[in-house]
């Protein structure tokens, strides 16, 4: 069947649009044809696809004030866009939208290891901040696992978090500053260097806000001084709630781990074949880190086994040297990439409290037989984070419905358990049409007004976030 063709005025209004931006960019700056668009029809979700109207790219904070500018006038939608990274379709566009990448924003704008702070240009991939710190002794703490590709931007919209969370926070705890676009073309400077801004924590409501609220363009970041040591240890088990039980006593006795990640067999075993981690055979892993002098490192690791052993573990292992260390971590990196070598599968990010985990692993393993659907877990066991991984063939009919359906259990499971929705991916298309599990209809209404402030024609990010009946309804107004 012959799809309908846009009418005369649409396409007219699409020709002023591309005309006005070409006019404010350079053009490599802007994307308008269909086959280059299509680069950019899907983010990590990749079950769902759209291609956009066009494509923006700019270099400036006043190139990303213009383009907003023009859209706001011209009434476009307008999609932000990191590295595509995103796991939960948070840069999804539509066919009537505008992607707005910040790629090419990438320049460090300055460094103060005396303040211990970096200003950057958001387009700058999260590694990369490290990477020009490193050298004074520094780092950069938030490490997603996706950190070699994913754009400060991007963790700036989703308050990404990653395996060091645990001791040193998520985005929002390293974040001072921003410079924002919103969307009528506004330039705004909220925090900064300083440790504290006065008045209200505008700082706290645009980190997460996943692109609803503006583009950040630049952010001033903490940087921490790297720690005199660090090491990690492998604990096997033989079944998941052991494995979750332990990671309950460790946090119970205070013991403040840099990191604990837990991994099931089948991420076990498809991380060991894709990283040659040296992985023991088992059930359920844990990788726990501590950092600090020798003599610290050994205190912790000290009273770290004495709990692990309560739990029978299969095998106890000290890493005894860097590079040992290195492949440790490299195996727990690579896992999202090693289990898409071997299957679809959908990410998700429920977070609960820790004291939970044994149930949740094991009400999982119970709706994973009921579904027909195998799920792999590996996670931020330190502060409850899940990511089961759940597998599914997408050449199979039936198998992604059957999949959403799955993981929408899992969800409500985390949120019964006293947890919620995401823990880092945010909620993007994903988790939208779950929000009233979490959150009552006041609470919802209280969210969309924050969003009203901002963007009060609902222009930013369209599609996002809240059930759609809502921000259709928002956007009609």
């Amino acid at each position: 069947m012959d799809m309908p063709q846009p009418s005369p005025a649409i396409l007219s209004q699409r020709a002023r649009i591309l005309a006005r931006l070409a006019a404010e960019l350079p053009p490599e700056a802007l994307i308008t044809e269909e086959a280059e668009c299509r680069a950019y029809e899907c983010d990590a979700l990749t079950v769902y696809r759209c291609i956009p109207m066009a494509v923006t790219l700019p270099s400036s904070t006043g190139e990303v004030a213009a383009i907003l500018r023009i859209c706001h006038e011209e009434g476009v939608k307008v999609v932000p866009r990191g590295a595509g990274t995103s796991l939960a379709g948070g840069s999804l566009p539509t066919e009537d939208s505008i992607i707005l990448g910040v790629a090419r924003l990438r320049e460090v704008l300055e460094v103060s290891t005396a303040d211990r702070i970096i200003r950057v240009q958001t387009g700058m991939t999260n590694l990369s901040v490290t990477g020009e710190v490193e050298s004074d002794g520094f780092f950069y703490a938030p490490d997603p696992s996706s950190q070699l590709a994913c754009a400060i931007a991007g963790n700036i919209a989703m308050n990404s978090g990653g395996a060091h969370c645990l001791k040193y926070g998520v985005t929002t705890n390293n974040l001072l500053g921003v410079t924002m676009v919103q969307m009528d073309g506004t330039i705004v400077e909220i925090g900064g260097a300083h440790a504290d801004a006065a008045g209200y924590d505008l700082l706290g409501v645009i980190c997460g806000s996943e692109g609803q609220l503006g583009v950040v363009t630049e952010a001033t970041l903490r940087i921490l001084p790297r720690p005199e040591g660090a090491r990690p240890v492998l604990i096997a088990f033989d079944s998941n709630e052991v494995a979750g039980a332990c990671v309950s006593d460790i946090i119970k006795a205070g013991v403040l781990p840099v990191a604990i990640e837990f991994m099931d067999r089948p991420c076990i075993r498809a991380c060991e074949d894709f990283a040659k981690a040296g992985y023991p055979d088992c059930e359920a892993l844990l990788i726990i880190e501590v950092e600090g002098s020798e003599a610290e490192i050994a205190e912790q690791l000290g009273l770290i086994s004495q709990i692990a052993r309560r739990h029978n573990p299969v095998e106890l292992r000290e890493s005894q040297s860097e590079e040992e260390s290195r492949k440790i971590w490299l195996g727990r990196k690579s896992a999202f990439g090693a289990m898409g070598q071997i299957n679809d599968y959908m990410c998700l990010d429920g977070t609960i409290p820790v004291s939970s985990l044994p149930f949740v692993l094991r009400r999982i393993g119970e709706m994973s037989k009921d579904y027909g659907l195998d799920v792999a877990n590996v996670f931020h066991a330190g502060d409850g984070n899940m990511h089961p991984l759940i597998l599914f063939d997408a050449n199979k009919p039936g198998d992604l419905e059957r999949c959403e359906a799955f993981g929408a259990d899992i969800l409500k499971l985390c949120v019964e358990a006293g947890g919620c929705l995401t823990g880092e991916h945010g909620v993007g298309i994903e988790k939208r049409d779950l929000m009233t599990v979490q959150f009552t209809p006041a609470d919802l209404e209280a969210q969309m007004r924050v969003k009203d402030v901002f963007d009060p024609r609902w222009l930013l990010n369209p599609a996002k976030v809240f059930p759609l009946a809502s921000s259709a309804a928002r956007r009609a107004a």
